[in-house]
């Protein structure tokens, strides 16, 4: 079904069955329901909140001795946050906290996989994007300074290409 088909068909429908319609879907689907309940009641305080939990929970586990260090996790979570329409000071606080958790791990164990790295500059490289894109960059300065200096003193192989994605912009 197109928009257009979409539109025509709601249209034809009174008051009554649109409601029905939305409370169908909201007892259906639980990211409509979800989408409802942050339209109504944004918090999001308490969602960044939950968010730097759940990551550092990847990294510096309370219940389990062993880190799973999944990056996966904060960017399903980010990506969230972009759908839900947060707004983009607390989805770049939520993009930088999950690189700054992950050079703390990295700070207190070796790990030897590329990938770790790697997926570090991505998401670097992901939240400068949208900095960029929000015309919010020079706010996360600092912050984005203090990532690069770091991948930079934990002598991290890829710490040219940080320097590089800094280099690319004048803040």
């Amino acid at each position: 079904m197109s928009k257009r088909d979409l539109k025509k068909y709601l249209n034809e429908l009174n008051k009554e069955q649109l409601e029905e319609q939305i409370i169908n879907l909201y007892d259906k689907f639980p990211a409509v329901k979800t989408y409802y309940d942050f339209v109504f009641k944004p918090n999001e305080r308490q969602l960044l909140q939950d968010f730097k939990l759940k990551v550092s929970n990847e990294y510096f586990p309370v219940k389990s001795k062993k880190a799973k260090a999944r990056r996966s996790v904060a960017q399903k979570m980010i990506k969230h946050f972009i759908s839900l329409g947060v707004d983009p000071f607390v989805i770049v606080d939520a993009m930088l906290y999950s690189i700054e958790i992950a050079q703390t791990y990295s700070s207190e164990k070796i790990i030897k996989q590329e990938l770790f790295f790697k997926s570090m500059l991505n998401s670097f490289e992901q939240a400068i994007s949208f900095m960029i894109e929000n015309g919010i960059l020079y706010d996360f300065k600092n912050r984005v300074e203090a990532i690069r200096a770091e991948a930079e003193n934990q002598e991290w192989f890829n710490v040219f290409e940080f320097n590089s994605i800094i280099e690319k912009f004048d803040y």
